[in-house]
């Protein structure tokens, strides 16, 4: 069964009379429980479509379904609660929010569905990470690759049905990448989430399912892995 279709979806920008188009025709079709990577050069339009995918934005002309979701057909307000229910993010920069804690950090959208048993599952979560003795500190004083471990557990919080991640491994380095990259596909694979990720690293894309190449706003090629 399908989690996200993607038809005919381009994105175009406008520059004064200029316009920019970003992505041109793109289709995708994901089944649930699979694992994507998008690959391709800076520039190519693969951040634009994992934000597109995750109604982070809209797109210009086509239709995203996400899940049985129109997300053309949704409000900004109904697209940020099925983001809130159904949907987690990682991000290359970790985007955690530097006055809370590791700890709040994760019960951040646990609070935000009103979950019972917040403190104790964000707890959980981190000792699944490996961070359950650092569950009081504040971002600034963990290591990038404990700070990506906080956002994989906050991401992983809401039981999400996808997970997109946008160059996951991209600021650590290679020993603190790979087990970064181990514990997202552990965590995938014990929860059957599905898993959209956006990489340059091509052994973490060959770790997928299926690769899409995108160049120039264009798919050139879907492949298994």
């Amino acid at each position: 069964m399908a989690i996200l279709n993607v038809v005919d979806v381009s994105k175009i920008y406008q520059s004064g009379t200029r316009s920019l188009t970003v992505l041109d025709q793109v289709n995708l079709h994901i089944e649930a429980g699979d694992s994507l990577a998008i690959v391709g050069p800076s520039g190519s339009g693969k951040t634009t479509l994992l934000g597109l995918c995750a109604g982070l934005d809209q797109a210009s002309t086509g239709s995203v379904q996400l899940n049985g979701h129109r997300l053309e057909k949704l409000t900004e307000d109904e697209r940020a609660a099925l983001r809130s229910q159904e949907i987690g993010f990682i991000f290359q920069n970790f985007q955690l929010l530097p006055t809370l804690t590791a700890l709040e950090n994760v019960m951040v959208p646990l609070e935000l569905r009103k979950k019972k048993h917040v403190r104790q599952k964000a707890i959980e979560l981190l000792e699944k990470v490996g961070l359950g003795d650092r569950a009081s500190h504040y971002p600034t004083q963990l290591s990038g690759g404990e700070q990506q471990r906080v956002s994989i557990a906050r991401a992983f919080a809401n039981e999400p049905k996808i997970l997109f991640a946008d160059e996951p491994t991209g600021n650590l380095d290679t020993e603190t990448g790979e087990m970064v990259e181990d514990l997202i596909f552990d965590l995938n694979k014990a929860s059957g989430t599905t898993l959209v990720l956006v990489t340059h690293d091509a052994d973490l894309a060959a770790k997928t399912n299926r690769i899409v190449h995108i160049k120039g706003g264009k798919i050139q090629e879907n492949q298994h892995a």
